[in-house]
């Protein structure tokens, strides 16, 4: 068979297919502006009002660029119908899932040694709400799409835009409630996170990430 003839023959090649990848490359793009907005200011509230869930949250936005990145690779030019593209893309997900969660436990020892306690922050308030009502739209978009192009990696990212949504109603609540003495609340939002982001990390490396 021809290249052209096998390119045609691919089950993934049909005009709904390419605009679903399309859509999905471009909901990646979209994602990596907003998160370079929030990784800025959420990690300059957290710093400033020592807030552990706030920092983690800061810093997870890296690793969904990180996500947004791999599936805006996988999506372009030649890979877009390439199984192993697909493969690949998939597996650094994973990856990406599992560099948050070293940091947020060591961070969490480190600031309870030190005695730092999170103080309420305008800022972060602001920045979480806004990622509380727009990543919950992004990441259902794209584990849609994620089925649609039995994609694990565009599922992942999907799942990622998910989980900061969950970090950013954790942040909330732990900020409200430090301002009525439970500071614990915080450090243990963070160590929770890093345990959903290590299970996360396992089911998008074992391929079960569409169908989570």
């Amino acid at each position: 068979m021809v290249p052209d003839q096998r390119i045609h023959a691919h089950p993934a090649a049909s005009a709904d297919w390419l605009r679903a990848a399309r859509a999905a490359r471009s909901l990646s793009v979209a994602t990596l502006a907003w998160l370079g907005v929030e990784s800025t200011l959420g990690l300059a509230a957290g710093f400033s009002s020592h807030s552990l869930a706030l920092i983690g949250w800061g810093l997870s936005a890296f690793v969904e660029a990180a996500a947004s990145l791999i599936v805006v690779w996988r999506f372009t030019g030649a890979r877009t119908l390439s199984p192993s593209a697909e493969s690949t893309a998939r597996r650094a997900v994973a990856v990406s899932f599992w560099l948050l969660a070293p940091y947020l436990v060591l961070h969490v020892a480190y600031d309870l040694d030190a005695g730092q306690r999170a103080a309420p922050s305008a800022l972060g308030i602001v920045v979480t709400a806004f990622s509380l009502v727009s990543m919950p739209v992004l990441g259902l978009a794209k584990r849609r799409l994620g089925a649609r192009l039995a994609s694990g990696a565009t599922s992942g990212e999907g799942t990622q835009n998910l989980i900061c949504a969950a970090m950013a109603a954790g942040v909330l609540v732990s900020l409200r409630l430090n301002t009525l003495g439970w500071w614990w609340v915080d450090p243990v939002v963070a160590v929770v996170l890093a345990g959903v982001a290590v299970r996360e990390g396992a089911r998008a490396w074992r391929g079960h990430a569409c169908c989570h």
